[in-house]
Parts: structure tokens; sequence; C-alpha cells
């Protein structure tokens, strides 16, 4: 639909979207938390897009369906080439899931952006008080080696939150980015869609339901790797300090890297969520993983609400990334 010109007067088109971007992300903040979360799913619910063993691209090949039923749970997961733009594997692809810590690597992004545009120096020391320690019960090496508080350079908070998962952490990075609407922003300006960056870790840590706020689809995962990958909105030094810090990472080695052949390089993000009345609500790893012919397969699998005991949810996680790079090695 045309836009009314009297509404605009003197105003040009960019200037209308930036005001529109920041007028959606205060209404879609105002909508979530007053009215817990009603805007957002409360569980991942999957979408009605057609049977979840369908993938969803021509050019896909790997049925990971029976695979994500180990999980007993809502499993969804992504895997395409990104040179090429095929799709490997598909499974409830558009269906929201909780991210957890997944969202620290678009929180990392946003501030290597104004690390870019010199707002922020990767030397400079920042104050972590004992207000910005997360619960005793979520993970925070910064908060259990410093109980009085520190100071820290903006280049270790990045690495305590990417390569540690430290939810203190990411906290200091979103305030450092200027809270949760300038990092949504940073997300919307890449085109990354279904991903939903809302809650501090404080938050997530103080009632189960807030998790689910914090969500993304598999789709949105894989199109903020390719962003990561294509250095949008990044310098290439920013962009290498990231996947620095990601191949570096300590969580997860059962989860995408778990079958790969040693060796393999994978810069990736985990999620985990607690476990509640035997129900696990996220288990999570996100990445990009080097191909022997040096291209690059961007990978997403969320397992959600499931039963099922860790190494049986991380075992689902390895072997839909096994499967996916069996299938992709077998065409080089």
């Amino acid at each position: 639909m045309a836009r009314p010109a009297a509404l605009l007067p003197n105003r040009d088109s960019k200037t209308f979207m930036k005001i529109s971007k920041v007028f959606f992300l205060v209404i879609l903040v105002a909508l979530t938390t007053c009215s817990g979360g009603s805007a957002v799913r409360e569980k991942s619910v999957p979408r009605e897009t057609g049977p979840p063993s369908t993938l969803q691209s021509p050019g896909a090949h790997v049925d990971v369906t029976q695979i994500a039923s180990l999980a007993k749970g809502h499993v969804g997961a992504s895997a395409v080439v990104l040179e090429t733009g095929e799709t490997v594997a598909s499974l409830n692809a558009q269906d929201h899931f909780p991210m957890q810590s997944v969202y620290k690597l678009p929180i990392s992004m946003a501030v290597m952006k104004q690390v870019d545009a010199g707002k922020i120096n990767l030397d400079q020391k920042v104050a972590v008080t004992k207000g910005d320690f997360v619960r005793v019960g979520q993970y925070s090496p910064i908060r259990d080696r410093n109980p009085n508080g520190t100071e820290i350079t903006v280049s270790e908070l990045l690495r305590f939150a990417i390569s540690e998962s430290d939810g203190t952490a990411s906290d200091v990075l979103m305030k450092l980015a200027g809270g949760r609407i300038p990092v949504q922003m940073y997300v919307t300006d890449l085109a990354v869609t279904d991903m939903i960056v809302l809650n501090t870790e404080r938050e997530l840590g103080q009632d189960w339901q807030v998790q689910y706020r914090n969500s993304a689809t598999p789709e949105a995962a894989i199109a903020l790797l390719r962003a990561l990958h294509e250095k949008r909105g990044l310098s290439e030094s920013s962009q290498a300090l990231l996947l620095k810090y990601m191949i570096e990472s300590t969580p997860g080695t059962k989860r995408i890297k778990g079958l790969l052949p040693t060796g393999t390089i994978v810069a990736h993000k985990t999620g985990t969520s607690g476990t509640e009345k035997g129900i696990t609500a996220a288990t999570n790893d996100i990445g990009i993983i080097t191909l022997p012919n040096g291209k690059h397969l961007a990978i997403a699998v969320f397992v959600s609400d499931s039963p099922a005991d860790e190494a049986t949810r991380e075992g689902v996680i390895a072997k839909i990334a096994k499967a996916a790079w069996d299938a992709v090695s077998g065409k080089q």
C-alpha cells in the first residue's frame, strides 16, 4: 500500500524507516514485558507449515526426522552451504525455539558494530558490579572469580560471553550496546527476521517462561550466521575476533562438533536451559563448519521441551550435524 504523502511532510524514506523500526521495537518490548510474553510464543509451538519430515528446499536431501524423534520433544534444524545457498537439511525450520545463550552471538555482534564505529574500544575497561551478576546457578565465571565485582576489557567480556557462555558478561555487553532495543534493531537491520532478543540473562534466571520470549527460528539463526560469514555490518577484524572466540568455545563439545572428524573447524554458539519437572526447555547449537573443500556449512539445531537426558539431546544435535556433513562431503 502506498504511503500517504501528507503523513510525512519533509521527511525522506530512510528517516521514516528508522522511526518505524524504533516504534515497532518499543511496542514489541511493551507487549512482551507487560502482558507476560503474549506477543511471543510462551512455548516452542510448531507452525503449521506442513509435515515436519518435509524438507523445505528443492536442494535438500537429508531427512533428519528419525534422528530428531529421539529427543521426544520439539526439534528444529537447518543446514545450508553458504557459498551455494544449497539447503542440506531442514526440519521445523520456521518454528520458534527459545535461544537461551545462542542470543549472546547477536548481542556480541551488535557490540562489535559499535567498536567498528569507534563508539566502543576493545581495550576499554568496563566495571562489572554485584548488581550485574546473574543468580547463583546460572553460569558465570566472572561472578565466581570476582565476588565483589571487577573491571574487565570489552574484548575479555566478549570472550567470556562467546567462548565460555558467561551470563554476566552477556548482560554487561547488552548494557554496553545500549540495551535490548539497539540490539534488536541491529538484528533487524541485518534482515534477520524471526529472531527476538528481549530479555537479559538475569531475567531468564528469574522466570522459567521468560526464556521462550528470546526466540529464533532455525532459518533466522542461519540468516545470522550468513551475515557474520559475509561480514555484513562488521569489519573484517571484528568478524575474525568473533569467529576466533566461537572456534575456541568450550561448551557443547558433544553437539555440532561431537561426531565430526577430528580437527574440523567449527565456529559455534550453544544455548542450554535448566530442567523443570523433567523437561529441558532448550539444548541448542548453531555454527559454521568449514568443509574439506574450503566451503562453509551453516547449521542450527534447536532441541526444545525434551524429556530426554543430556546425552540424548546432545546426540541428536551431533547426529544431525554429522548427517549434513556426510551428505555434503559425499558430493565433493
